[in-house]
């Protein structure tokens, strides 16, 4: 059968401004399928344990918008295989996401998914609704069950601004997609639970940007506090955390230098208290 690539130099460029669907992913795949990532090859082993894994993403809503923050460190079994992996990626204007899992895998699905909702944007002339965006993520991590289940597992953590509701959005998933919605926060990767446990603990409705930056960088510290393959932020190094902010002025990733400012007020009241901030009881 004749490839797309068989066709007269005149019906190229009409070829591919008429791909017959806004999907980048679904254009690639019917016109030059080997550029994609294989997802159903057989491993001959399963090697999950041996690349590099990475770990904690939190998430959580303020007022007008919601807040990313991922650890640096990334592992492989019980070795520290990178100190400053970064996790989190801007997706689009309004939108981001976070990888826990297999970080080669979550690196590739980030850039991929990025192309796809830019893909969106220019034939579609507008942009995809942020249910839209979660649910084509969710369309991509299904792609990756075959690999999953031989160790290459990748769970995103996505978060957006949606302009319609004029408030922040979290959206989780499993293995085989999803996606979840979640409400006020959110947290993936081996120190979740500590990381979870925090927030529980520690957010608080209708906070400041600042103030949601600072509680997901408190519950990092916990979580890297109880999970070795989490990484507290490296003073010597200087290392931080990632933190984005996204509202109505759309996607921004914080400063090293603001970051440091967050992560020292923490280290210095975690001199005196070193288990963090007490909640209140009610």
């Amino acid at each position: 059968m004749a490839s797309h690539r068989d066709l007269p130099v005149g019906l190229v460029s009409q070829f591919f401004r008429n791909t017959g669907s806004s999907s980048f992913t679904e254009f690639v795949s019917s016109y030059a399928p080997e550029l994609l990532p294989q997802r159903d090859e057989v491993l001959a082993t399963p090697i999950g344990d041996q690349v590099p894994h990475a770990t904690t993403i939190v998430a959580a809503t303020f007022a007008g918008g919601v807040v990313m923050a991922g650890d640096r460190r990334a592992t492989s079994g019980n070795i520290i295989s990178q100190r400053d992996v970064e996790k989190v990626f801007r997706a689009d204007d309004y939108s981001c996401m976070g990888i826990a899992g297999t970080a080669s895998t979550g690196i590739e699905f980030a850039r991929l998914y990025r192309v796809e909702l830019e893909h969106y944007e220019k034939l579609e002339g507008r942009t995809m609704s942020v249910a839209g965006k979660a649910n084509r993520l969710a369309t991509m991590i299904r792609g990756n069950l075959a690999m999953a289940m031989q160790g290459l597992v990748v769970v995103p953590l996505f978060a957006a601004y949606d302009p319609d509701k004029d408030e922040g959005r979290i959206f989780s998933y499993d293995v085989a997609g999803g996606p979840y919605e979640r409400e006020r926060f959110d947290a993936i990767g081996s120190g979740s639970i500590f990381a979870r446990g925090a927030l529980k603990k520690l957010y608080r409705d209708g906070s400041s940007a600042d103030d949601m930056v600072m509680t997901l960088i408190q519950a990092l510290y916990d979580a890297a506090d109880d999970d070795s393959a989490t990484g507290g932020p490296d003073v010597t190094r200087k290392i931080w955390p990632i933190v984005a902010v996204i509202d109505a002025d759309g996607y921004r990733r914080l400063p090293e230098d603001q970051v440091s400012g967050f992560v020292e007020q923490i280290l210095e009241a975690r001199l005196s208290s070193p288990d963090g901030p007490i909640a209140p009881l009610r």
